[in-house]
């Protein structure tokens, strides 16, 4: 392949009390620079101080993603539980109020608090976000116009977000609900090449509105850092090796969608608006429900999609040496998602006699200690 197809993978995760269960209101002082002392840049805050962002640095295989990844978890677990809290990776707390949280001091988180208000104070989710190489910028758009068929299926593995404030949403990721307050969010539209992007993000930022791409928060995107297309659907995933499976798809798939251009072809180009419609279907049932074959018309089971798109990749994901970690995408669909697990864990713990607060409790429990399994 002309490209390298290098990846790097971000993941935010939420501060919680072990006691209270409660996420907290603010880490000790000083949790932050001893997290930096540890590992370096690679660990951020976010704009809540309940919540703390760690990057990868450029991968070659998705096998090194894990191997960074899992330090990364096991480093800051081991610092948070030093410090009285734990590490838990899920895309909503499961009964913390947003009201109850304060932003990071520091200019930038200011600034994104006076342009944003509400709609930013109510941002207490975590996602994750898996960026691949591509250097050359019109082949960044033309996977990003391909790629966007396939963010639901993503999105539907990586569900974690079942509860907000307390109560069941009825959705496996109500984290979607929430960031969909935010300006510039969503499935982008078609483009023809990386000089009309441009001129896009250009008319706004000429206009006032924003100070450059970064402000654009779309569900793909390219990276206004890196020469990376970054794949931003997804929840955080509970379990590290249900995220390196949404890593090895994306990968694959954008190996394949290449591999289709050499040969000048591509995948079929949908309306944002029918991917929104399955975006949609993926964010409330997940892997236990359906989405659209736009090819048939019909509303199919996502396990069948699942195995076409697997098999329609796994030459490329053997190529990659990633083959192993996708096709566990089949297991995420047999025990089900951090959001499947998590209301079925809390059903079955709000029998008679038993408080409702007593199921919130295990579910949290239940997430911090599948945050730190396998690593």
């Amino acid at each position: 392949m002309a490209e390298a197809l290098t990846l790097g993978i971000e993941e935010e995760y939420l501060l919680v009390n072990p006691e209270t269960r409660a996420a907290v209101t603010s880490p000790p002082k000083g949790f932050m620079q001893m997290c930096q002392d540890k590992v370096g840049p690679r660990v951020t805050p976010e704009f809540l101080r309940c919540q703390i962002e760690i990057a990868t640095g450029v991968c070659e295989t998705v096998q090194q993603a894990r191997e960074e990844i899992a330090d990364l978890r096991g480093q800051l677990a081991e610092l948070a539980e030093q410090n009285g809290m734990r590490l838990m990776a899920a895309s909503t707390h499961p009964f913390t109020p947003w009201k109850q949280q304060k932003p990071t001091q520091g200019e930038r988180y200011e600034q994104l608090s006076q342009d944003l208000r509400g709609a930013i104070h109510r941002m207490m989710i975590c996602g994750m976000h898996v960026h691949i190489g591509i250097e050359n910028e019109d082949h960044r758009i033309d996977v990003q116009n391909q790629m966007r068929y396939f963010l639901p299926h993503m999105l539907a593995l990586s569900t974690s977000s079942p509860f907000w404030e307390g109560r069941l949403m009825g959705m496996k990721s109500y984290r979607l609900s929430v960031f969909d307050g935010m300006p510039r969010t969503g499935i982008p539209e078609e483009l023809e090449s990386y000089s009309e992007y441009e001129r896009l993000i250009n008319a706004i930022i000429k206009a006032g509105a924003i100070e450059d791409s970064s402000k654009i928060w779309w569900d793909i995107r390219p990276s206004n850092k890196f020469p990376t297309l970054e794949m931003r659907v997804c929840d955080i995933c509970t379990r590290l090796d249900d995220a390196i499976t949404i890593a090895a798809i994306y990968q694959s798939l954008t190996r394949r969608i290449l591999r289709l251009k050499h040969s000048n072809m591509k995948w079929r180009v949908y309306p944002a608006f029918l991917i929104e419609e399955n975006r949609w279907m993926a964010q409330r049932h997940g892997v236990s429900g359906k989405l659209i074959d736009f090819g048939s018309g019909k509303a199919v089971p996502f396990s069948e999609l699942l195995k076409e798109l697997i098999d329609w990749i796994a030459e490329d994901a053997d190529a990659l040496g990633c083959l192993k970690e996708v096709e566990n995408a089949y297991n995420i669909v047999n025990r089900g998602s951090s959001a499947c697990h998590q209301v079925e864990l809390y059903e079955n713990s709000i029998g008679p006699g038993k408080r409702k607060r007593e199921g919130l409790y295990k579910v949290v429990d239940n997430l911090i200690e599948e945050t730190v399994q396998g690593l």
